[in-house]
């Protein structure tokens, strides 16, 4: 077909170039931001006097008709045209006829499309932020039944100290939350209406930018029409928003895909977010948070890709920034899928409470209390840290935990030791001590939930 902008060339578009340059495989994915935004831009027009309202009314029943009929599939969105915005410009002059050639009146596909882009991609961070708020809630469920399920906290991957459940999903809640509020400061920097902006320079006919932009539900209109079409840094900052919230999902699963081991059997995935093999009967496989993790790659290349496209371009649009669309659209999908399904994986899983409690206990996860108490016994501590160190040796040889010690035993290695040292390194006691803010105590946990309580009523 004619290309829309064919008055300046004397023969047809090579196939294979027209190919290579059209996008309306993948930004048909924004046809119903881009026929929002026409009807903003012709109302607006009408009340500038560049068009009558009855033209303004013709041009968006007409608008209407082509979504209807788009949705029921009576309309089929074709490689016969360039884009998106050519599908829809074209259709609605074959509609209406001239009238309908008055739509692209004081605009560019530059603006038009640097508009579609941010109306789709607030649209769908607005979705994601609904996604990433239910999983909080699950994350935040799971914290107030688990407050005393005491398990070992880790570093370097070896047993440490003791926690709860509760204490460990709720590093994993802060995560969470700082990528809800990072959703929400990219949602209000990128709420600002580039259409108006022309090619780069603006127009000459009057348009009211401000109305444009109220009608949009935006916040203001782009100051500088460069800027207006050529601005990426909105999609910058989502995908990194995105590559963080997956760092996040990555992390937990890699977590879930060790307590859910037959070493550590912490937990059990349900049977629904679960695979098998195809050889192997006794199988159970946790692959949907072995493709969260995967897919965290995938990702980070959108990252690295728009970084990379953009880092060497000049004022103002150059035709790089069509890139922009795949790699977002295929992140999107990721980061909303995953999510999602993570969510419902961990909603769904059982919590094995014993086999946590025993591992922590068989880690001498104790260990540093075992000192602390040698310490409030006059003990100093540099000594204390040799004394406990012979303890764990001794246990280790004996094939035991430190509880399991008799206290002759224990006395042998320092006279300091009394019968509470039992309960003085207890798991609960462990635990139970240590209360300030932060800490995995059940009054310090309990804090925290009331403050996450309240974080959440304000969502």
């Amino acid at each position: 077909m004619a290309q829309l902008w064919g008055g300046r060339f004397t023969k047809e578009t090579d196939k294979l170039v027209y190919n290579f340059n059209a996008s309306i495989s993948f930004d048909q994915k924004f046809f119903l931001q881009d026929v929002r935004g026409s009807k903003a831009h012709v109302t607006m027009l009408a009340k500038v006097g560049i068009l009558t309202d009855e033209e303004r009314d013709k041009i968006i029943a007409c608008l209407e008709s082509i979504v209807k009929d788009v949705e029921s599939g009576s309309l089929v969105i074709t490689d016969e045209y360039e884009d998106i915005h050519s599908f829809v410009e074209a259709t609605l002059i074959d509609r209406i006829g001239d009238t309908g050639k008055k739509l692209h009146t004081g605009r560019s596909r530059n603006d038009q499309v640097a508009l579609d882009m941010r109306l789709y991609c607030r649209d769908e961070l607005r979705e994601i932020r609904d996604v990433l708020l239910h999983l909080i809630k699950t994350v935040h469920g799971l914290m107030k039944e688990h407050v005393e399920t005491y398990m070992p906290g880790f570093t370097h991957l070896q047993k440490a100290q003791p926690v709860t459940l509760a204490h460990h999903l709720g590093a994993y809640m802060e995560m969470f939350k700082r990528d809800y509020d990072r959703v929400n400061d990219i949602l209000k920097r990128m709420n600002i209406c580039p259409l108006g902006s022309g090619a780069l320079a603006g127009t000459t006919y009057p348009l009211d930018r401000e109305y444009v932009a109220e009608l949009l539900e935006f916040d203001a209109p782009s100051l500088n029409s460069m800027d207006g079409v050529s601005d990426r840094d909105y999609v910058i900052e989502m995908l990194s928003a995105f590559a963080t919230i997956m760092m996040h999902l990555s992390r937990f699963s890699e977590e879930i895909i060790i307590w859910n081991s037959n070493e550590y059997q912490f937990i059990e995935l349900d049977d629904a977010y679960s695979t098998g093999s195809s050889i192997m009967p006794q199988k159970k496989n946790p692959d949907i948070a072995e493709l969260v993790r995967g897919k965290t790659g995938r990702v980070y290349g959108a990252l690295t890709s728009i970084l990379t496209t953009m880092k060497g371009i000049p004022l103002a649009y150059n035709k790089d920034m069509q890139e922009d669309k795949e790699l977002t659209f295929d992140a999107i999908d990721t980061v909303k899928g995953c999510i999602a399904l993570f969510d419902g994986m961990i909603a769904t899983m059982s919590v094995n409470k014993d086999k946590m409690a025993t591992s922590a206990k068989n880690g001498f996860t104790n260990a540093t209390d075992a000192a602390d108490y040698l310490v409030m016994h006059g003990v100093p501590f540099r000594d204390a840290h040799g004394i406990v160190g012979q303890m764990v040796l001794y246990c280790i040889d004996k094939g035991i935990a430190l509880d399991d010690m008799e206290l002759s035993e224990m006395q042998k290695l320092s006279p300091a030791f009394s019968e509470d040292i039992y309960e003085a390194i207890s798991m609960k006691s462990c635990v139970e001590k240590r209360n300030t803010i932060g800490a995995p105590g059940h009054d310090a946990m309990m804090r925290v939930i009331e403050a996450n309580d309240k974080w959440l009523e304000g969502k």
